[in-house]
């Protein structure tokens, strides 16, 4: 199973915490989905298609073709009580424990970065299962979940998974074979 893992595209938000927040998509989002499509196999290799619920996700991955599959589990990191306030207005006593430790530490009212991990690759456990699982999937989601699966992927510790940059619009490629994951390129 070939998976190809899609950040959405820019948005406008410049500093601030939007986790689970809808926010806008940049003006340059026309030709932002264009070079992702670009990016993707070609249209003779029909894929599944699955999105975070947010939609800056679903607004790209409604350009691929077929309607996607939403699933919960591919949303952002949930912020709690920061979502939609600007990262430099959150309270030091607050922000300060999460960044020491955001693996196990949870924002007020939010998930820690391991339980966002835990329900990324439940989605991945779950469509390596299904009784057809597709050959090609396009999974459209966020920077988070996208370093996370990769951490897994990789069997690497969650607390560097954000030494992984992962851009805008880019596309991760992943391979399920031989009972193992295979990343097959990154940031692209």
């Amino acid at each position: 199973m070939e998976i190809y893992l899609v950040r959405h595209t820019a948005v406008a938000a410049a500093g601030l915490c939007y986790g689970h927040h809808d926010v806008v998509l940049a003006p340059t989002f026309a030709a932002e989905a264009a070079a992702v499509r670009a990016r993707l196999p070609a249209p003779e290799q029909p894929a599944a298609v699955f999105s975070s619920p947010a939609t800056r996700c679903r607004q790209l991955a409604e350009t691929f073709g077929p309607a996607p599959a939403c699933d919960e589990r591919l949303r952002e990191l949930h912020f709690g009580a920061w979502e939609n306030r600007a990262w430099d207005a959150l309270p030091p006593a607050e922000l300060d424990p999460w960044m020491a430790d955001y693996v196990r530490v949870a924002p007020p009212g939010g998930e820690t970065y391991g339980q966002l991990q835990g329900r990324a690759v439940s989605f991945l456990e779950d469509l390596l299962a299904a009784p057809a699982p597709p050959a090609v999937a396009v999974v459209v989601t966020h920077g988070g979940v996208v370093r996370a699966l990769l951490a897994h992927a990789l069997d690497l510790p969650l607390a560097h998974a954000f030494r992984l940059n992962i851009d805008f619009g880019s596309c991760t490629q992943l391979r399920w074979a031989a009972g193992r994951w295979q990343v097959r390129g990154v940031n692209r």
